[in-house]
């Protein structure tokens, strides 16, 4: 039966995904990789997309400049906060189970995914 793409870190369905990429990942099922907050991401970036569109259809339509911008860092601020609720996410879940596993890639990705975020 085909899984929809509903959620991210389905494992069911990307696990083939990750092994034909060589994407390293847990075989440990006994703890479904959920997080609470993944509908409100869904939400949240739906809409900075429609907002990016909209910034997309100011500049085609030569708006003010500073208009422009001032929309710009509504975008990157949206940005932040849903970063953060991810990250949350993450900590509360994946590295929670990383630490009681001993997973050190675990640990040593999410110390990635910090550096190129926060720059």
């Amino acid at each position: 039966m085909e899984h929809p793409h509903h959620h991210v870190h389905d494992h069911e369905h990307d696990h083939d995904y990750l092994h034909s990429h060589d994407i390293p990942h847990s075989h440990d099922h006994s703890h479904p990789h959920v997080h609470e907050n993944t509908r409100a991401v869904v939400n949240r970036l739906a809409r900075l997309i429609g907002h990016l569109e909209s910034v997309k259809k100011m500049v085609e339509d030569g708006r003010d400049c500073s208009e422009v911008l001032v929309q710009l860092a509504a975008v990157k601020s949206a940005i932040n906060n849903v970063s953060k609720v991810i990250l949350q996410d993450h900590i509360r879940h994946c590295i929670v189970d990383a630490a009681r596993d001993n997973d050190q890639q675990a640990l040593d990705d999410l110390c990635s995914a910090i550096d190129k975020f926060i720059k």
